[in-house]
C-alpha cells in the first residue's frame, strides 16, 4: 500500500506542476484551488508512504515521478522539445528511481 500511495504522491505532484502552468496562463481562484489541492494531496500520500518507507527512497521516487512527468506533460500538452537527448536524460532519472527501489 506505501508503494502505491507513493505512485498517487508522484502523480499528484505532476498535477500540481501542470497547474503551476496552468496558473501562470490563466489567473483565476479555480486554478489556484487546484493547485494547491494537486500539492496538499501529494504531500499527504509522500507522508503515508514514509511511515513505512525509507525516507531517502521515498523522496528520491516521489521527486522522480514528478520531475520525470512534469517534463513529459510539458513535452506533450505545451509543445516543449521532444529531443532525444531531454528522453534520455528523464529515462535515466527513471531508471535511478527503479535502482532504488531495487535495492531498498
Amino acid at each position: 500500500m506505501a508503494w502505491f500511495s507513493l505512485i498517487l504522491a508522484g502523480l499528484f505532484e505532476m498535477f500540481g506542476v501542470a497547474m503551476i502552468n496552468k496558473l501562470h496562463n490563466d489567473r483565476s481562484w479555480k486554478s489556484i484551488a487546484l493547485l494547491v489541492l494537486g500539492f496538499g494531496a501529494s504531500f499527504i500520500f509522500l507522508a503515508y508512504a514514509m511511515e513505512t518507507l525509507p525516507m531517502g527512497t521515498a523522496y528520491a521516487i516521489w521527486t522522480g515521478i514528478g520531475a520525470s512527468g512534469g517534463a513529459l506533460l510539458g513535452m506533450f500538452l505545451y509543445g516543449e522539445s521532444k529531443d532525444w537527448k531531454r528522453l534520455i536524460f528523464i529515462a535515466m532519472v527513471l531508471s535511478a528511481a527503479v535502482g532504488l527501489k531495487l535495492v531498498s
